[in-house]
């Protein structure tokens, strides 16, 4: 079990609206897998839970390229019509991080899923949730995140 309070996970596979949860800490958000659906990129997948398997992996190369120097990172987690939803993530020193969820005005069509970092380094709005952050060694985020993507590619049968 990751030391990290940190998830995004499929909770119904009926649909694609209203079928996956964040966890971070205390905080809870249900959102769509719609646009990792329709994302038809190379790189996205075939099914949405081969698209979560690769937004993760994503977030998981973002951050360790923090761990090398630190800095900051946003990592998307939903998408909608007329706004996105991101995890920031900052990190002074490589080590110890700060998480943080909250909004930017960056419509979800606007950009894949499969393929985020350019718009990433567009986040200038983030407006941060009230109550949805963590404090935690950034090695153990790492860690959390590969497991979370490591689970979703078994049920994924990857």
């Amino acid at each position: 079990m990751s030391r990290v309070p940190l998830r995004l996970e499929r909770i119904n596979d009926r649909d694609v609206h209203d079928d996956l949860m964040l966890r971070l800490g205390t905080y809870r958000h249900v959102c769509d897998s719609y646009y990792l659906a329709v994302d038809e990129s190379a790189r996205a997948g075939q099914e949405v839970s081969d698209s979560l398997v690769r937004l993760l992996d994503q977030w998981g190369e973002h951050l360790q390229r923090v761990r090398l120097a630190g800095g900051t990172v946003f990592l998307p987690f939903d998408f909608s019509d007329q706004c996105t939803a991101w995890l920031r993530v900052s990190s002074p020193d490589g080590r110890r991080a700060t998480v943080e969820a909250g909004w930017s005005g960056i419509e979800g069509w606007s950009f894949r899923p499969s393929d985020f970092a350019e718009t990433a380094r567009r986040v200038h709005d983030f407006d941060p949730i009230v109550n949805a952050s963590v404090e935690c060694d950034l090695d153990d985020l790492i860690a959390a995140v590969a497991q979370n993507r490591d689970s979703l590619a078994r049920h994924a049968g990857r």
